[in-house]
């Protein structure tokens, strides 16, 4: 099997982790190359890696079996960006904090690695939205797993974003920005924004606006084959479209177009593994502060 690895900063835990990871699959004889990214955070910390066996991240991840990320849920939407459509399966691994997404951990490493050569997974395929109309978005990297978010780009005023759904005028939303957030994405900045929890595989987008002018204004879930229209009014020269933590100026007031991407995000998922309970212990919903 031939792997790919990604990871971000390096700290000790994270460090011996890579480690561990590259040991378990040299023991399966595994074929592996790394990012350019992870290249430099191993380089900075002494550690040489032959540069023949490096990818580079910005022309994207070549023809691998499974990419490994290791860090956190930021680490693994990095991932996506180095994948885009190819769908290649990504196998989390987590050595951040939340873990929505990269939900193997350390001490579960040994059990994922010889699961993959065994064939005991399964893939949980994620929805993503995509942004066209737009020429200040790279059109290779017009995507986002977790949302896509329309933001004032300084802190003076608010912007207006017309929003039409399947052509019919929604609303105007006065307010500092509008996430247009898949379902995966509901954990994330919408839901730090007042949107609602929705399950992983609804066939649902989630329209939140960033502290409305307008209190009456309330978050609203709609169905994944609507096309969402915006145009953005703003008395500042641009605002910002944010892509997962990818953000890009806009100067345009013309309209651009979101919709549910044509390809998905493959995640590596395990037996045991169950959105209900990482909720739960995400969130701690269920505990008693008495007990």
């Amino acid at each position: 099997m031939r792997f790919a690895i990604h990871g971000r900063k390096i700290n000790e835990s994270s460090l011996n982790c890579i480690k561990y990871v590259l040991t378990e699959l040299d023991r399966q004889q595994a074929s592996i190359i790394i990012s350019d990214t992870l290249l430099a955070h191993l380089n900075d910390a002494s550690i040489s890696y032959p540069a023949e066996l490096v990818y580079s991240s910005q022309t994207g991840v070549p023809d691998v079996d499974f990419v490994i990320s290791i860090g956190g849920d930021g680490t693994l939407l990095e991932t996506v960006t180095h994948i885009r459509k190819k769908e290649i399966p990504i196998l989390g691994i987590n050595v951040g904090r939340l873990g929505f997404l990269a939900t193997v951990s350390q001490d579960q490493i040994t059990n994922a690695v010889n699961a993959l050569f065994k064939n005991q997974y399964s893939y949980d395929h994620r929805a993503l939205v995509e942004v066209n109309g737009t020429d200040g978005v790279p059109t290779e990297l017009n995507f986002a797993l977790n949302e896509l978010t329309v933001i004032k780009k300084d802190t003076s005023t608010m912007i207006v974003a017309h929003t039409y759904l399947d052509d019919r005028y929604l609303n105007s939303y006065w307010a500092d920005g509008l996430i247009i957030s898949t379902p995966t994405g509901s954990t994330g900045y919408s839901l730090s924004c007042g949107g609602p929890v929705v399950s992983p595989q609804s066939s649902n987008l989630i329209i939140t606006p960033i502290s409305p002018h307008n209190l009456t204004v309330r978050p609203l879930v709609v169905s994944d084959q609507s096309q969402i229209s915006i145009q953005v009014e703003s008395r500042s020269d641009s605002y910002l479209i944010a892509l997962d933590s990818r953000s890009y100026g806009i100067s345009s007031e013309s309209p651009f177009q979101i919709r549910k991407a044509p390809f998905h995000v493959k995640l590596v998922k395990f037996e045991g593994d169950d959105f209900l309970e990482t909720l739960r212990q995400k969130l701690n919903w269920g505990l008693d502060v008495r007990n």
